[in-house]
């Protein structure tokens, strides 16, 4: 079937050759008709659009099977000068037949529901910066200077008010600080969801054990894996998020490795760098990398390779379900302690849970030394590394 906004083409493929082509409206009804027509042994074959998650789910319970090809290796795979709806369906079909159709997984309910959450969020934090920008422009089109502190809290919107500008450039601003607080209850809202999706979750909580992963980023990586049995390695994980380096290799000459490929979920790895800057603030063996790989690379390279190496964590935490060998139980529980306020969890003020151990400073000390002995150890690894040079180099 090649899909469109309002229509989907379908070439019926059997005993070699094409049976059958025919179009379908993508109304509701009808394309639900059509589905009853297909038979339990079907397969139907569609590329990845904005509609096709809608479609595959219809289509679900008629069918052995909903096979969602990637549009890119698609064209890369069956390029031809003559292209039209028709000869589209047929290759899609001849393709599945071959055993050469680049198929994409299938999300199940629960993580859609997550990815448009996701989404929505990632959309609302751009009105935001586009919001705040507007913002910022108008006071450097007037020559005023910058505010020292937070610009968009109250003393900042306090001092908004008295600047001197035009009357229309004046009425601009109310409106873009009216929209911009629109914005801001929009986005506490879909943090509140994300919270409660997050603790709801074994995976997420385990995911929190390591230093940088917050709620949020816990909440868009399992958006952005699904089932992580679908990743046989790790190194597979971290090549869906576009972490791993580009390689290039031709005759006799060596391989080349260059930046990142970034080909994968934009989301997500955006969301492990950030958890990667976190965690360099943070005692323990990532601290130690991120310092390591920014001696030689500098900063931003090390939020990189760093983000990696969580990437890699993640995998192990999530297929061997075990938590972060080197968290801090108490960090931990204030961490979550904190996302469980943030989603409306009541204060329980007289009362001291587990996350009340790490405001106690002997507790916070203990397991501070602990996950800096394991930073101490990792540093004395890599000075060993750079004397003897890795194991089975000779």
């Amino acid at each position: 079937m090649d899909i469109h906004r309002s229509f989907a083409q379908v070439a019926i493929f059997a005993e070699g050759q094409i049976q059958q082509e025919l179009r379908v409206e993508l109304t509701n009804e009808r394309f639900l008709t059509f589905a009853r027509t297909l038979e339990k042994a079907d397969v139907v074959v569609i590329e990845a659009t904005g509609n096709s998650a809608a479609v595959e789910k219809l289509l679900r319970p008629f069918v052995t099977k909903v096979a969602i090809a990637n549009p890119r290796l698609v064209r890369a795979i069956a390029f031809a000068r003559v292209k039209t709806d028709k000869i589209d369906a047929g290759i899609l079909a001849r393709l599945y037949a071959s055993g050469f159709l680049p198929e994409v997984w299938a999300p199940d309910d629960d993580t859609l529901h997550r990815r448009r959450l996701i989404s929505e969020r990632m959309a609302v934090l751009d009105q935001m910066v586009r919001l705040k920008s507007r913002v910022h422009a108008i006071l450097h089109g007037n020559l005023l200077p910058k505010y020292d502190g937070d610009l968009f809290g109250k003393s900042g919107r306090e001092w908004l008010a008295e600047l001197p500008v035009p009357p229309d450039e004046r009425r601009i601003l109310e409106r873009l600080l009216i929209d911009l607080e629109r914005v801001v209850g929009q986005l506490r809202e879909l943090d509140i969801n994300l919270a409660r999706q997050a603790l709801d979750d074994p995976r997420a909580r385990r995911l929190m054990t390591i230093p940088g992963i917050s709620t949020i980023v816990a909440t868009t990586v399992l958006a952005s894996i699904g089932d992580i049995a679908r990743f046989p390695t790790a190194e597979k994980l971290a090549c869906y998020f576009g972490l791993t380096p580009t390689t290039r290799q031709s005759g006799d000459h060596p391989p080349r490795h260059g930046r990142i490929s970034k080909q994968g979920n934009a989301s997500a790895r955006k969301m492990l760098v950030e958890a990667a800057w976190s965690a360099k603030k943070a005692p323990g063996p990532l601290r130690a990398f991120f310092t390591r790989v920014q001696k030689k690379a500098g900063a931003p390279a090390a939020a990189v390779a760093t983000a990696r190496k969580l990437a890699i964590l993640i995998w192990h935490l999530l297929s061997e379900g075990t938590e972060y060998l080197f968290a801090r139980p108490a960090f931990t529980a204030m961490k979550l302690r904190r996302a469980a306020l943030k989603a409306g969890a009541p204060r329980e003020y007289g009362h001291a849970g587990t996350a009340h151990d790490y405001w106690i400073k002997e507790i916070r000390q203990r397991e501070a030394e602990y996950v800096e002995q394991a930073e101490r150890v990792y540093e004395r690894m890599v000075e060993a590394w750079k004397t003897a040079g890795p194991v089975g180099t000779g």
